[in-house]
């Protein structure tokens, strides 16, 4: 996990004022730790234009203008020079409309953020918050900044940031990453980082920074190098045999030029270019903004994918795949008394779950009262809930089955008979929960088991499929939820 819990704390200390920040200090602290966003290096257009003429490629086509110059091969030093120009004409041009409308998407998706300042709650751009300011996030809210919570509860999906793929549950002293959605619940927090000293703005400077190699131009070295070698080989030939004859070595002279300048393939760079140029054009069409002519064909030498999995191909959406019920239970009492330990607005993925099998099942709900309900503990691993119908009231109660079968009187005669089918459904990869009721708590009795699983997008078989096709190898990986392993 990124950074610790107790330099987080720390930090809201040093920050911490239960009226905000006055707006005298959140004008001082701005200037001291500068806007809440990562700093972009505005570069002239000249500048990079100039820059389309700096690099592998540029520099051949340079060398061999410079060479024809020499030679006095004029026309032969314009069709290079026009091809030169031509390159870097429509590279910078195709970047220069994509950038125009990356920075008018940005403007779109400016976010305004809920701050404490002189002790009343405004709504201010999420760019001015500073460190100290006193936060309010509620359900659907994006973290602007590393926060940590002074006061209330609430299920954040941090997946863009630490690759756990559900909600977690934040509590007071927990502490909320840049980049995070806030689920479900309300919290009031204190900003510790923002900016670039944000987890999530550290990563974007990483790779803000990183300056890969470009395939097009190990591509085009690979080609130099062969065409050099060959070059030389034939050059030496040449050499050995006017020198073997007793020739004149002048005339060997307008040969290793020819070959010199073969070295260099002057039309590949250009046949690069129209062809990305031409791809960026189809892939506009299909909603893709292309930032760099070069992403098209670095784009198309991948051969490993990684992609994240919850909502993307799956429908990040928590189902029942099979339930083994216990005893003289049945299937749909499972599901019933694993519904009734839940709540809808609580939006829990588990609870949600349940409450969508039972209605897929059309097992009524409705004359079940909840009297009282637990949610979801971490310490206990489990929720319960105490219903009444018709005048008769009983618990039941949904969670491990570490947590429910140790509680149950037939917890321990059942175990063994479930243990193999719940270790089958596990290697699938499935959630298992065990679901339990009795008429008092300490008084319990099991009454199955449910596997979950986040289900595949309908159309993830034939994206996989296409992916194999085109020789992308793919792998199965391991997210955790809760603090088990969970595989979708």
């Amino acid at each position: 996990m990124p950074g610790t819990e107790s330099e987080s704390r720390s930090e809201a200390v040093r920050f911490s004022s239960d009226f905000g920040l006055s707006s005298v200090e959140a004008k001082k602290r701005l200037e001291e730790y500068g806007y809440n966003e990562s700093p972009e290096k505005e570069v002239r257009s000249i500048i990079i234009f100039i820059k389309k003429f700096w690099g592998l490629i540029p520099w051949m086509l340079e060398f061999t203008i410079l060479l024809t110059l020499i030679l006095g091969k004029y026309f032969e030093m314009i069709i290079v020079s026009s091809l030169l120009l031509f390159n870097s004409i429509i590279g910078f041009v195709q970047e220069k409309k994509a950038n125009v409308a990356l920075k008018f998407l940005k403007q779109k998706l400016k976010v305004s953020s809920r701050v404490k300042r002189d002790g009343e709650w405004i709504l201010i751009p999420s760019r001015e918050i500073v460190p100290g300011d006193l936060i309010r996030l509620r359900a659907g809210d994006f973290v602007p900044a590393d926060v940590v919570v002074v006061d209330g509860i609430a299920e954040v999906d941090q997946s863009s940031v630490t690759g756990e793929s559900l909600p977690v549950e934040k509590g007071i002293n927990d502490t909320l990453y840049s980049g995070s959605t806030v689920k479900r619940g309300e919290v009031t927090g204190i900003v510790t980082s923002t900016g670039t000293r944000t987890y999530f703005g550290k990563t974007v400077e990483l790779v803000q920074i990183a300056r890969p190699k470009l395939h097009m131009e190990e591509v085009i070295s690979k080609v130099v190098k062969w065409l050099s070698v060959m070059a030389a080989v034939l050059i030496a030939i040449s050499l050995f045999f006017t020198a073997y004859r007793g020739l004149d070595l002048l005339g060997v002279v307008p040969l290793v030029t020819i070959l010199i300048v073969s070295v260099v393939p002057v039309a590949l760079p250009t046949m690069f270019t129209i062809s990305m140029a031409l791809g960026s054009l189809e892939l506009a069409k299909r909603g893709v903004l292309v930032t760099r002519l070069s992403a098209c064909e670095d784009a198309a030498t991948m051969d490993v994918l990684c992609v994240d999995k919850t909502g993307t191909l799956t429908v990040n959406k928590l189902s029942i795949v099979d339930v083994l019920p216990v005893g003289n239970h049945g299937k749909e009492d499972v599901v019933l008394h694993g519904a009734l330990a839940s709540q809808e607005a609580n939006q829990d993925p588990i609870d949600l779950a349940f409450i969508s099998a039972a209605k897929d099942m059309h097992i009524p709900l409705k004359g079940y009262l909840q009297k009282e309900f637990v949610p979801f503990d971490p310490s206990t691993r489990r929720t319960e809930a105490k219903i009444e119908k018709e005048g008769r009231q009983f618990y039941t109660l949904k969670g491990t089955i570490k947590s429910i079968v140790p509680l149950c009187r037939n917890g321990s005669e059942e175990e063994s008979i479930i243990e193999e089918s719940v270790e089958k459904l596990s290697a699938k990869g499935y959630r298992i929960l065990a679901v339990a009721r009795g008429e008092r708590r300490d008084k319990l009795e099991l009454v199955g088991v449910a596997a979950l699983y986040d289900k595949l997008r309908p159309d993830s078989q034939s994206l996989i499929n296409e992916l194999k096709s085109l020789g992308v190898s793919l792998t199965l990986d391991y997210v955790y939820f809760r603090g088990f392993p969970f595989r979708g």
